[in-house]
């Protein structure tokens, strides 16, 4: 009887690391391939990439929120917020839920004779209650924060045309407030 008990111990013990140690594409995917302390993404299919010194990912409140922002000197720029924010994982842009993730790009024009004429355009997702891209972060350490995202946004107070972001990619240095 206690071989017996000995042997059922056993293989719950191998189910149980057998199970746990399985992962898939939708815990977070592949890192992308962002240069270190960076945010790059095909914006209609031109290629952007930011600047080390003006990228960070930010956890806030617990660790419940993750915000991200990229800029580079060109003038355009990407901004992040994940509510309900838990890690490694793959979180979407939908109005159609009740926790309300963030995407937006932004382009400025900076008029250098008369500042006050500059002009900023916002492309954002959501946009309406369909599903406008997804985040993945598929790496958290102390000190980074690597992923992938993609995303389909609407300039809504503009001209309401719609840009369309794909092959994004952060490897981002990790901030905690």
């Amino acid at each position: 009887m206690k071989d017996l008990r000995k042997f059922m111990l056993l293989i719950m013990v191998t189910a149980m690391v057998g199970l746990t140690s399985c992962s898939s594409d939708d815990d977070g995917g592949s890192g992308g391939g962002a240069a270190s302390g960076t945010l790059s993404a095909k914006i209609d299919g031109s290629s952007w990439q930011s600047l080390e010194i003006s990228s960070s990912a930010t956890v806030a409140n617990n660790g419940n929120n993750l915000i991200i922002i990229a800029t580079n000197s060109d003038g355009k720029a990407f901004s992040f917020s994940i509510w309900g924010y838990e890690g490694v994982g793959t979180y979407e842009f939908t109005g159609a839920t009740t926790v309300f993730n963030t995407a937006s790009y932004s382009e400025t024009d900076v008029d250098l004779n008369n500042p006050q004429n500059s002009t900023t355009e916002l492309w954002q997702a959501p946009y309406d209650d369909t599903l406008a891209g997804t985040l993945s972060v598929s790496e958290e350490t102390e000190t980074k924060i690597i992923g992938t995202f993609e995303f389909s946004g609407k300039n809504v107070n503009g001209d309401q045309s719609v840009k369309m972001i794909s092959d994004g990619a952060f490897n981002l240095n990790k901030q905690v407030q």
